[in-house]
């Protein structure tokens, strides 16, 4: 709900949680909102997220094994789904 209010969504907006390639992403007012705060998020995950070019996307910096990884999630993103705003706690 935190990250919901940090991104100007109300709570009353449906959430609907999905489980792709074994981990839990949510997705809020379709695609107003991803957020995945599983751990061992890998690169074919990120790129399943960004061809739903959500308007913001939401990741645990723990989510992630390393920084390349996290370097990639966000060249993933500039290939696929460029206007997606990208966020990591």
């Amino acid at each position: 709900t935190q990250v919901m209010l940090e991104a100007g969504l109300e709570l009353s907006l449906p959430i609907e949680t999905k489980k792709i390639y074994g981990k839990e992403v949510h997705f809020v007012a379709g695609d107003s909102l991803v957020a995945c705060f599983d751990e061992d998020v890998d690169e074919k995950l990120v790129k399943e997220i960004a061809k739903t070019k959500p308007l913001k996307v939401v990741f645990r910096d723990n989510s992630f094994k390393s920084c390349p990884d996290r370097i990639n999630l966000e060249e993933i993103f500039k290939a696929i789904s460029p206007s997606t705003e990208i966020k990591v706690l």
